[in-house]
């Protein structure tokens, strides 16, 4: 099979010949460690890992972390001591940054771009706008882009930030808890100004190409479950993820839509949610957080699931790797429906070293 009969098989759970093999993210941090113990920089690195060629194309133009604002709120540095920087970011958040844990480190957030109804309608509902021609200028590219993917038989992704993710950056992640009470009609605004940005991306897109799959940037989970209640998601995620998914599907004629939900954290009590309303794939599994992607597959047998390979497993060894493979892989391999990555980008506590052994294991033991 070829990389792109693979992944189709793997979300159809069909046979494969072998898993996917590919990588979540790997830390610029980590090769820049890697470089130093001796990683060439003259091969490409799925070369040097083994990893698949790309079988899918993002539409883009939908954010993921941070919403797709044009015009874009462009970084500034407000304050600077030896120690910290405070920085306005894309996100129009103001943000302190402790030096030399920028990246990997949970920053403080000091004041988000939503605080009242005025700094709502003045300032980010405008850059939300599809009405905005900026949006639209490199359209013509990204079709051409997407109609040459289409026809190579690649899965033609619309990625892009998930209604939670989206208020959380715009309000806070507490904030936000006492905004879905003491003004839902504000929430349920800023969410029909998701579901409009979003849909207008889908439209514009299936103009060209049928879309394969939707996959949003959700993080609704930390360490213990949802961050807000179950019902609280039907109220005032669902309508609109279940609004946009309808009027995808009613501009198909002949693709299957597949609806795929990253989150951070433990993702039991999301699985059952989501799959309400069709969640068809989940990624990544954090493992520190009580996941275990071989109980989520019993569970689910039909959830096509991403991820899952503990970050902290690849710093500790060579046997920890093997271990932890070996609890994994041969279920997975068998069942079917599994693309293993790390459970979230690789750190720098992870050597060139390891990391080769993890890929080369991982090589031998998916098929």
């Amino acid at each position: 099979m070829d990389a792109i009969e693979r992944l189709r098989a793997t979300y159809e759970r069909e046979p494969v010949d072998r898993l996917v093999r590919r990588e979540f993210y790997i830390w610029p941090e980590a090769l820049e460690r890697w470089q130093a113990e001796g990683m060439p920089t003259d091969v490409p690195r799925a070369e040097l890992f083994g990893w698949d060629e790309s079988a899918s194309a993002s539409t883009g133009m939908l954010g993921w972390c941070e919403p797709a604002f044009v015009p874009e709120i462009e970084e500034a540095v407000l304050e600077e001591t030896p120690d910290y920087q405070v920085v306005r970011d894309i996100a129009g958040r103001t943000v302190k940054f402790f030096r030399g844990r920028r990246h990997g480190f949970m920053p403080t957030y000091l004041k988000h771009a939503v605080a009242s109804e005025q700094d709502w309608a003045e300032e980010i509902l405008p850059r939300l706008s599809p009405e905005t021609p900026e949006r639209w200028a490199d359209l013509p590219e990204r079709l051409a882009r997407l109609r040459e993917a289409d026809a190579a038989g690649k899965r033609i992704v619309l990625g892009g930030i998930g209604g939670y993710m989206y208020l959380r950056a715009l309000v806070g992640p507490e904030e936000i808890c006492y905004l879905l009470i003491d003004n839902p009609a504000l929430v349920h605004a800023m969410m029909e100004a998701w579901l409009a940005l979003a849909d207008a991306v889908a439209k514009r897109v299936q103009q060209a190409v049928e879309l394969d799959e939707v996959f949003l940037a959700e993080d609704i989970c930390y360490n213990h479950g949802l961050l807000i209640s179950p019902d609280m998601v039907r109220a005032f995620l669902f309508p609109y993820y279940q609004e946009l998914l309808s009027r995808i599907r009613g501009r198909q004629t002949a693709k299957r839509l597949f609806f795929q939900l990253d989150t951070d954290g433990n993702c039991t009590e999301a699985i059952e949610l989501y799959r309400e309303i069709g969640m068809d794939v989940m990624s990544p599994f954090e493992v520190a957080a009580g996941n275990d992607v071989v109980e989520a597959a019993r569970a689910h047998p039909d959830l096509v699931i991403f991820g899952g390979i503990d970050k902290r497993v690849l710093a500790a060894g060579p046997e920890a790797i093997d271990a932890h493979l070996e609890h994994i892989l041969p279920f997975m391999v068998e069942r079917g429906g599994y693309i293993p990555t790390c459970d979230h980008g690789v750190p720098d506590d992870v050597s060139y070293a390891n990391y080769l052994h993890y890929r080369g294991r991982m090589m031998e033991m998916d098929h």
